[in-house]
């Protein structure tokens, strides 16, 4: 039995507030670790930025797990660089930049959005582009102690985003460890999978070993859990007793008030029912304000 730890992604979570402001309303909530989208609108910003950010983390009280590579403009349906093919440059500046923020700052998951398709240029063109980029972020990654991630989205969000299937965001990573390259994984995000009808009990099973985070958001609608038709006590649970051992990343948009939308979590407390698996070994032992342990 696995014991979940959840933290919040504070470039959705908490935007009534400056981002400066949002890992101590983080904090606030009950949270001890929090995940960002790259926050910035340069690939590479002014120490001064990057500055301000760690001390808000810092003085916070919360560590950050998780960062994205910077995706591009995600407002103009951009969806990031790492197989964009005029895109070298910005993406390697910006490894070099988030690598060495997550180093000070002891980050252990960077997410490389894939890049939505390009029109003229072959879906293979563009994957072995992936390939090279992908392998030189796990590289400047390894260096610090951090892992690569990639992720799946959804045809309703990302109408140009090519990798939907888990199964091929499976291989790429299978690939990837078979390369050489053991520090790069999945990213699970639930919402997305039930967005394009995946089983997601199934879908924790097929992939489990190559899972290095999670998301979670309730679909339709992309509100917290509890506000659409994603059973997941029935999908954490499940997580749990598979032994899962990182973070639960609570990556949705609040229907209401942020602070006030994190009562889906009390289901988690207490003492849990029998567990539905094993669990698998793992040396994630830690806990915090938000870790509850569920089936």
């Amino acid at each position: 039995m696995a014991r979940l730890r959840f933290e919040a992604n504070i470039s959705i979570l908490f935007t009534e507030l400056p981002l400066l402001d949002r890992p101590a309303a983080a904090k606030a909530a009950g949270f001890d670790a929090v995940e960002l989208w790259w926050p910035f609108a340069d690939p590479v910003p002014q120490a001064a930025e990057l500055d301000r950010l760690r001390d808000a983390l810092r003085g916070a009280g919360v560590d950050l797990v998780g960062l994205n590579f910077d995706g591009g403009d995600l407002g103009a349906g951009e969806r990031g660089l790492l197989s964009l093919p005029d895109a070298g440059p910005r993406f390697e500046d910006n490894v070099a930049c988030a690598v060495s923020f997550a180093g000070s700052l002891g980050t252990t998951v960077l997410n490389a959005l894939y890049g939505n398709s390009v029109d003229g240029i072959a879906p293979q063109a563009q994957d072995e582009i992936a390939l090279e980029r992908l392998a030189h972020a796990a590289g400047a990654a390894a260096r610090v102690g951090a892992r690569v991630v990639l992720e799946t989205q959804n045809h309703l969000d990302s109408p140009r985003y090519p990798l939907r299937d888990p199964a091929r965001a499976a291989a790429i990573v299978a690939e990837m460890r078979g390369d050489g390259h053991a520090n790069v994984g999945l990213l699970c995000d639930y919402y997305h999978l039930a967005v394009e009808g995946y089983d997601l009990v199934g879908s924790t099973d097929a992939y489990l070993d190559l899972i290095d985070h999670v998301q979670v958001a309730d679909a339709p609608g992309r509100h917290e859990p509890g506000t659409g038709g994603v059973d997941y006590e029935l999908v954490l649970g499940h997580l749990a007793g598979a032994g899962y051992g990182g973070w639960v990343g609570c990556e949705y948009r609040p229907s209401g008030k942020s602070a006030e939308s994190f009562g889906w979590l009390e289901s988690f407390r207490g003492d849990p029912p029998e567990a539905t698996h094993q669990k698998r070994p793992t040396s994630e032992d830690g806990g915090s304000a938000m870790t509850e342990e569920v089936r």
